[in-house]
């Protein structure tokens, strides 16, 4: 039986722009929706008129009318959406020119910056037309090596209006990194910044762009931000331009928005490269746009007078995701740093002294202040919040315990998972429905999500692959250099033909909600049965002698052991009786099958850059195949810790 943990108040629900969209379509189709899971059923029944309730509800600013909602309905890939329509997607989050707060910045050593609309209208027409004069034209490329402040905001702006396409990742990513992603969309201006803060220390970038300047020919133009100097010694990037030179001076010019087609690039993402090269994924901007005013109008509730936060670099989909508030006319606030320093307590602070609505965050985030003791509501002033967001792997249910104990009672916390394959989310949230524990609330509008069995069927309240049998906008466009599509097939087709297979394990629940466990390329097979991993970590991870944990599969006399890798916290040790318990919780919670064969200690377990473990790379490791990009790793020298162990000979 599902733990019910909240569900909103009548005035609440009442409220929610989703019980204004569903008066909307009864109105609009002659139904009688009351709630959610009836919305969702016809949403997936007719993604067409769905997508298309969605445009008249938010009417996006277009140039020319779409001719058909959906071509080609039956095809992924190819399936075409809002066909003939022409709009530009930085209009779109530049609707509004007025005085009310569009971004505020705060960096690791306490400096708070604030833009309003009409400041960040008038920064982009002035850098679009430094662009413009720069050659940059609709198509090209434009990059951020950037830092997560109001200045990568405002260089995506000034090169979506020219109809440029954006693509970034953040300074923490090193030389070979940023060749690995940029070095394959040649881009022609690239944006930084002279450096970044974290964990109390400086780092300067300019010596890596100049390396990244002269290795990628194609860049022409390299625009300097000041951040950690008021002024950067630009020497040290030859040629480069500094932002105030490149904002000019004089009256604001006009800021003309080049209109294209709807599915006109606007994006390039990447995967995140811990198994080769990442894939570029590129995406379309009418079809980010719709998808995110979904996701953040109706999913997220987001309104006008919010103030809407994620814990978020520039190399994260989360940060394009947080952008697209603007187009909702509410207030996005950055943050750059460690979200430790000075104190674990940094993010909450900031919360009070901004009147923070959505506070969105990674699931390992919540388990590590939840590890430090930090009880955000007891200490902070969080009467603001309405919503807490997690996402980048599985939330366990303890951290949802923790939310409602620790953080606040009355809060819709939404745990939500997708990708940057679709720039948004396949399930999320609901701010109208309940929010029990361990569960996604929803499987998202107009997202057929499903989960099959091995037989290839549907099933719920079963774990299955999660495949999406409907196309839906923000699918990529395509993968960058891949003209035949062969690369973009292969990553989402190869399993089920026609039918987008995400290589995620997750369960939908009777309540209907979504129940996530982990990447099924990762999941363990001993003796033939399926596991994902994210189970075992919901047993270990709550335990107080564990700080983190990482669990593989090793290939063991013709069959799969499990290993499970511990960190502990400081002060244990991890002995036959700490084995034991470990061993116990697992057998007691799950089954038999997911008590691990060996508990080895290790001292790190490696992330990628944007937060997550990367079970494939230990696995390649541990049975000693090379790991072919550890520049995707925030902590690459970790694997050394799982080279030749002698526990795995035996």
């Amino acid at each position: 039986m599902a733990e019910l943990l909240w569900k909103p108040a009548p005035q609440r629900i009442g409220q929610a722009n989703l019980s204004s969209f569903i008066r909307f379509v009864n109105q609009k189709h002659g139904t009688a929706f009351r709630d959610y899971l009836e919305l969702y059923d016809w949403s997936v029944k007719d993604v067409a008129a769905f997508q298309e309730a969605l445009w008249q509800f938010y009417q996006p600013i277009h140039s020319q009318a779409y001719d058909q909602v959906l071509e080609d309905a039956d095809k992924m890939p190819g399936a075409k959406w809002f066909s003939g329509a022409k709009l530009n997607f930085a209009e779109n989050l530049l609707r509004y020119r007025d005085d009310h707060p569009a971004l505020v910045f705060r960096s690791e050593p306490g400096e708070t910056r604030r833009l309003t609309y009409g400041q960040v209208y008038e920064q982009t027409a002035r850098l679009a037309k430094t662009l413009k004069q720069m050659g940059v034209q609709p198509g090209d490329r434009v990059a951020g090596f950037m830092p997560n402040i109001p200045e990568t905001v405002v260089a995506m702006l000034a090169a979506a209006s020219l109809g440029a396409v954006w693509s970034s990742c953040s300074p923490d990513f090193g030389f070979q990194g940023v060749m690995d992603r940029f070095g394959q969309i040649q881009p022609k201006v690239l944006f930084c910044a002279d450096g970044y803060f974290y964990n109390g220390k400086t780092f300067d970038s300019l010596e890596c762009v100049a390396q990244v300047r002269r290795e990628i020919e194609s860049i022409k133009h390299v625009i300097v931000a000041a951040f950690t100097q008021e002024a950067p010694d630009l020497a040290k990037a030859p040629g480069a331009m500094a932002w105030a030179e490149a904002l000019g001076s004089g009256p604001v010019p006009e800021l003309e928005f080049n209109q294209l087609p709807f599915d006109h690039p606007v994006y390039i993402l990447y995967s995140s490269g811990t198994t080769g090269v990442p894939k570029c994924m590129v995406h379309g901007a009418g079809n980010v746009l719709v998808q995110h005013l979904k996701e953040l109008g109706l999913q997220t509730d987001l309104k006008r007078e919010d103030r809407i936060f994620y814990f978020t670099t520039c190399g994260w989909m989360m940060w394009n995701w947080l952008v697209s508030s603007l187009a909702l006319g509410a207030t996005a606030l950055l943050f750059d740093g460690s979200p430790f320093y000075p104190g674990p307590g940094v993010l909450w602070q900031y919360a009070q002294d901004e009147g923070m609505t959505i506070f969105g965050t990674s699931a390992r985030y919540l388990a590590a202040i939840e590890n430090e003791g930090l009880k955000p509501g007891q200490d902070y002033d969080l009467s603001a919040l309405k919503a807490v967001l997690s996402t980048g792997s599985p939330l366990s249910v303890e951290s949802f315990h923790y939310v409602y104990r620790d953080i606040k009672k009355d809060v819709c916390l939404s745990s939500i998972s997708g990708g940057s394959d679709l720039v948004g989310c396949f399930a999320g949230g609901n701010p109208i429905g309940p929010v029990y524990a361990g569960q996604l609330q929803a499987r998202n509008l107009g997202m057929a999500v499903e989960a099959w069995d091995e037989a290839g069927k549907p099933v719920v309240g079963e774990k299955g692959e999660l495949v999406c049998v409907k196309p839906w906008p923000s699918m990529p466009i395509g993968f960058w250099n891949d003209p035949d599509g062969v690369k973009y097939r292969d990553a989402y087709f190869n399993v089920y033909p026609n039918i987008w297979h995400h290589g995620d394990f997750c369960e939908v629940t009777p309540e209907g909600g979504v129940i996530m466990y982990g990447r099924s390329d990762a999941t363990l097979n001993p003796g033939g049965v399926r596991i994902g991993t994210a189970e075992i970590y919901r047993q270990v991870e709550k335990l107080p002698e564990i700080a983190d944990s990482l669990v593989v599969g090793q290939d063991w006399d013709n069959d799969v052991r499990v290993l499970l890798f511990v960190k502990l916290n400081p002060g244990v040790a991890l002995d036959d009786e700490l084995v034991k318990k470990i061993k116990t919780a697992i057998r007691v919670n799950c089954t038999p099958r997911h008590v691990p064969a060996k508990v080895l200690e290790v001292t790190d377990i490696p992330y990628t850059i944007s937060g997550k473990k990367v079970e494939l790379a230990v696995r390649n490791v541990i049975h000693g195949r090379p790991v072919k990009n550890k520049d995707a790793l925030a902590n690459p020298k970790a694997l050394d810790l799982y080279a030749g162990l002698d526990q795995l000979r035996s």
